[in-house]
């Protein structure tokens, strides 16, 4: 029963002690998340891409291997 009762206390506490912590970040400006999100939206293009070609030649190769079209 004791542990139900502290169990609001140290909720509230650990949400006063994350919110302390989130002052303590130092956060990207605009412009520099912008950035970071073009590079991520470029790598992830780039894999895609990447996976698209891989798959499609191992297609091929499985279907003359396989004798199918």
């Amino acid at each position: 029963m004791e542990k139900i009762i502290k169990l609001p206390k140290t909720l509230v506490e650990f949400f006063k002690e994350a919110y302390a912590e989130l002052k303590k970040v130092t956060w990207l400006s605009r412009q520099d998340a912008i950035k970071a999100t073009y590079g991520v939206f470029i790598v992830v293009i780039f894999f895609a891409i990447y996976v698209g070609i891989l798959d499609f030649v191992i297609s091929k190769i499985m279907a003359l291997i396989m004798g199918t079209r």
